[in-house]
């Protein structure tokens, strides 16, 4: 656990912290990926949640921040970004920051979190589904354009659309369970419909996309981000493989209930439950 102390950020200073940390997380050149501090000011004073986490010394190490959404009749908090310091991204201070956000919800009588991220990085699927417990039935592509940070280059902006429900009882197993989770054996048995080739970098199939089984497995690669700046062909190709995949299953009443991260191996698996 990363040593931090976590609190509302409510001054224009602050907010000016953050902008700075936001140029160092994603590496951002161009002005118009980066939220200003006025943007973020206004927000926080009409029902947005703005975060941030400090160490010893005073310095910020991260922040978390969403902005009021309105989702079928019910209010929502839209999380926009996470931002986490190198240094802690492998010490568990992004699920700190989560866990703050979610009780800064709950707190204004809102049950729903909802945000995006890349489906093909396995270490952030691993933080939503296994720790969190988010579901994902959305898929958008290309949501952001053109990015000017370097972890977005070379391929669409596709993204998932998680969706993280609070108050569900599968929410409050996941962020409550103090060990490995232990997970239903049948899922061993479901389906892979995309097993990669092996190589120096793992290559994306076509996948199987009529599956009938009420489960299934959807591969992804670990390391994606360093695939789009060492071969960003391959990255493509997983980008265009795997959206093409998840569109299928989705329109075919699957969601993604899980994720199953083997970074040993080189890749993670989705699993894809039948609604």
């Amino acid at each position: 656990m990363f040593p931090a102390t976590i609190r509302p950020l409510q001054t224009l200073e602050d907010c000016r912290k953050v902008v700075e940390l936001e140029r160092q997380v994603w590496g951002y050149t161009d002005a118009e990926d980066v939220v200003p501090a006025p943007v973020l000011i206004v927000s926080i004073k009409r029902g947005g949640v703005l975060l941030g986490s400090f160490d010893a010394a005073g310095a910020m190490t991260g922040f978390v921040y969403s902005i009021p959404g309105w989702k079928q009749g019910r209010p929502t908090q839209w999380s926009h970004m996470l931002g986490v310091i190198a240094d802690a991204r492998s010490a568990g201070l992004g699920r700190q920051l989560k866990l703050a956000q979610r009780e800064a919800t709950l707190a204004m009588g809102i049950h729903l979190v909802e945000w995006t991220y890349d489906p093909l990085q396995a270490f952030n699927a691993h933080l939503n589904f296994a720790k969190l417990g988010v579901v994902v039935e959305e898929y958008e592509e290309n949501i952001y354009g053109e990015s000017s940070s370097p972890l977005h280059r070379g391929t669409p902006t596709d993204r998932f659309i998680a969706e993280w429900r609070l108050s569900e009882p599968h929410v409050e197993r996941r962020i409550s369970a103090a060990g490995p989770l232990v997970r239903d054996a049948s899922v061993a048995s479901a389906p892979v419909v995309n097993p990669s080739k092996h190589g120096a970098w793992l290559e994306p199939v076509d996948g199987e996309l009529a599956h009938e089984s009420r489960r299934v497995l959807v591969e992804i690669p670990t390391g994606f981000s360093d695939m789009q700046a060492a071969v960003s062909d391959l990255a493509f190709q997983w980008r265009m493989t795997t959206r093409r995949i998840f569109q299928s299953y989705f329109a075919r009443g699957y969601h993604v209930v899980d994720f199953f991260l083997a970074p040993e191996a080189r890749r993670g698996h989705y699993l894809l439950a039948q609604r």
